[in-house]
């Protein structure tokens, strides 16, 4: 109570702009903003593979997850959310997602919760991620969340939403136990959903009015479609589409646009992951873009090669017509000399 809460401190000296955003806009439906975000694939088939050489399997899941763990770790007001009026920050990064034991249409949705400090390395994420799926989607296990909804769901409808009534007291005034809110698949950093993993596109998810999750983030699955390369021209190119759904209350558009920024730079040059952010808590982080591979190289090469072998030919050419052109001319002069001496005869 009195601002202290369990998942999140309150955070202190907002301008009065930030500060007032809760009040004019009390819901977090009413505060929503929509965007989609193309990612090229290319640089991440070419990092997954390479791994995939050195012994590493990595999915697209797997850099999702962690883009969005370093991402909120370096753009810390994605992290803050509003409860009450009141702006406050998670205390770790939470990101909640829905995996199916199987998926077929029996299949049963686990609703799971992962926690990070914003610090661990693509090789740790993908080592915690892997451990609890495979621990929860085995098919006599029970996943925390799951067995407490279970139990809210046998309850009459009167009473299940009179306790849903006192949840939300509990919630809005932050007295909500722990328990509860570690069981609560809406309180989060972020909602991701892997529409990629079933064939769909990228959609516009609202944000869940119940909770605290201020992002939510969709995958979409891969298309081939016309991008503009940096010499501006266009051609055609392998695109994931993300839809990302977000609380404009916490940050201003150009804070949300530098951060879409950096989540853009992060995929592109996606070794940044492998290495864990330092623990004096610096948030600098250095993104190395990846010398050229041999493959370019050779290209690069051969181009040389032809535009050598295009050049030589044409001189080669043209003396061959020199030397026909010569050849003409000597025996135009025989000729003209052996009528002079036929005339001279």
């Amino acid at each position: 109570m009195f601002g202290k809460r369990s998942d999140g401190v309150k955070v202190k000296n907002l301008d009065p702009v930030t500060k007032a955003a809760p009040f004019f806009m009390p819901t977090r439906l009413g505060a929503q903003n929509y965007m989609q975000v193309d990612f090229r694939c290319e640089a991440i088939d070419e990092f997954i593979s390479r791994q995939r050489k050195l012994g590493q399997t990595y999915t697209y899941t797997h850099l999702m997850i962690a883009s969005l763990v370093r991402l909120l770790y370096l753009r810390p007001k994605l992290n803050y959310f509003i409860n009450h009026n009141v702006i406050y920050e998670h205390k770790d990064i939470t990101i909640c997602m829905v995996v199916k034991k199987q998926l077929s249409d029996e299949g049963e949705d686990v609703d799971m919760k992962f926690h990070f400090t914003g610090r661990e390395s693509l090789p740790q994420i993908k080592e915690y991620l892997d451990s609890e799926i495979e621990k929860h989607i085995a098919p006599d296990s029970v996943y925390g969340t799951t067995k407490d909804a279970d139990a809210l769901g046998k309850l009459p409808n009167w009473l299940f939403r009179l306790a849903l009534k006192f949840i939300r007291y509990m919630d809005r005034h932050n007295f909500m136990p722990k328990s509860l809110i570690e069981a609560s698949c809406f309180h989060c950093s972020a909602f991701l959903t892997n529409l990629k993993s079933i064939k769909l596109d990228a959609i516009q998810h609202h944000l869940y009015e119940f909770g605290n999750a201020s992002l939510f983030i969709a995958m979409g699955k891969e298309k081939i479609a016309p991008v503009v390369e940096k010499n501006k021209e266009l051609k055609l190119g392998k695109v994931m589409s993300v839809g990302v759904t977000m609380d404009e209350r916490v940050a201003d558009g150009f804070y949300f646009a530098k951060s879409l920024r950096i989540w853009k730079d992060i995929f592109a040059n996606l070794d940044c992951l492998l290495e864990p952010m330092p623990d004096d808590g610096s948030k600098k982080m250095t993104i190395k873009k990846r010398k050229k591979n041999k493959k370019s190289k050779v290209k690069t090469t051969k181009a040389k090669k032809d535009k050598e072998q295009a050049r030589l030919k044409k001189q080669q050419e043209k003396a061959e017509k020199e030397r026909i052109k010569e050849e003409k001319e000597k025996v135009k002069e025989e000729k003209k000399h052996l009528k002079l001496e036929k005339k001279h005869k």
